[in-house]
């Protein structure tokens, strides 16, 4: 078994101290040193964790991400359609339950056998962790000779892998002092264009901005194609916890995350994980034209769905729902002058600007021209 201190330690001397993870009982030292040790987010799931980290990296830092190698299925779309296409890379460590010969229960059977395959079917390299500690110091090298070059490293772990870490006494953190505002005036239901023109109208000089996929990043492209924007493609539903890893780790920038009512539906878990953290350079906008526009109009579920509640209930500081785009400028600029975490929830006109185009340039590019925009 390794030592889990000395191999954390190892870990930390090679940079990477940002950890995001999902709970395994295979994993539960690793987790435990990186509770104790770093900075480590608890996600909901499993890909958010890989979105959170990939925002991390985006900031600056060597992400680890932990996960059951049956929450590897939940991993797939970020790991294949934003850390591929925007070579965000990241070190994982996913569990073998289910390991061919070794009883476990049933639902780990089948995972068991097609976990490495997973990886190589999405173009990752991997390893067995081994047990010995020398070898493990030349593995760890390897792996991070993958990550400078832009490429994800996964390590698959067996059973009794890790010595006992106990876990330090933990501080619940807490949000005491929520503001809900749900006002019952009329809505004005302007355009998406129209919102995001004003929205990009009040950027400051150290505000990124982050649009998720389809129309919303394509739109937001049109308005001003700029270095402090991405354009999220696929990885649908995690631009949040993209803001939420950058936010965290650029602490000194503004992160604008602009999000869809279809993408929030697919994971709604990131509200909690938002909410718990609490970064108060996080501003989350939620236009709702209760339609997936970007794949030809069909209803989404949201109007049955109190966005501003779940919200505030999940931790935001303040929650509020906006009606016209004089209210969504005041409350935008109320934030920039007293920063809380925040959501702000809009409803938008269905439809989209007409002959609308695609940016130009490769995701990957878009992800470097930021990095520099980060770092200026």
């Amino acid at each position: 078994m390794i030592n889990t201190k000395e191999f954390g330690n190892e870990l930390k001397r090679l940079g990477f101290d940002f950890f995001v993870g999902v709970p395994c009982s295979f994993l539960k030292n690793l987790i435990n040193y990186a509770i104790n040790e770093c900075d480590y987010i608890a996600a909901t799931n499993e890909g958010e964790a890989v979105a959170v980290a990939a925002g991390a990296c985006l900031g600056g830092k060597k992400p680890v991400v932990i996960m059951q190698n049956s929450g590897l299925t939940n991993a797939v779309s970020p790991l294949v359609s934003l850390n591929y296409p925007f070579r965000l890379p990241v070190l994982g460590f996913v569990s073998l339950r289910g390991e061919p010969g070794i009883p476990d229960e049933p639902q780990h059977e089948l995972m068991g056998y097609i976990t490495t395959e997973m990886l190589e079917l999405m173009n990752i390299n991997w390893e067995y962790l081994s047990t010995d500690f020398e070898q493990v110091k030349k593995q760890l090298i390897r792996s991070h000779s993958f990550f400078q070059n832009n490429q994800p490293f996964f390590f698959v772990v067996k059973k009794n892998t890790f010595e006992k870490e106990p876990l330090k006494e933990q501080k619940q953190l807490s949000n005491q002092n929520i503001t809900k505002i749900m006002n019952t005036k009329e809505n004005e239901f302007p355009t998406r264009f129209e919102s995001l023109k004003l929205i990009n109208s009040l950027k400051g000089e150290k505000t990124v901005q982050l649009a998720t996929t389809g129309k919303t990043g394509r739109e937001l492209y049109e308005v001003e194609d700029a270095a402090n924007n991405l354009y999220m493609v696929g990885s649908m539903g995690c631009v949040s916890s993209l803001g939420l890893g950058l936010a965290m780790t650029k602490k000194d920038h503004d992160i604008v995350v602009i999000e869809g009512d279809g993408a929030l539906l697919m994971r709604m878990g990131s509200l909690a994980t938002n909410g718990y953290y609490a970064p108060k350079n996080l501003l989350h906008i939620l236009l709702d034209n209760n339609t997936h526009d970007s794949t030809g109009g069909q209803l989404t579920a949201s109007h049955n769905v109190q966005f501003v509640d779940i919200a505030a209930a999940s931790g935001y500081v303040n929650s509020i729902h906006i009606h016209s785009l004089t209210e969504i400028e005041a409350y935008i600029n109320a934030w920039k002058n007293d920063k809380q975490l925040t959501f702000l929830y809009m409803n938008i006109a269905k439809g989209s600007k007409e002959n609308l185009g695609r940016p130009k340039m490769k995701p990957h590019e878009v992800k470097e021209r930021l990095k520099v925009f980060l770092d200026g």
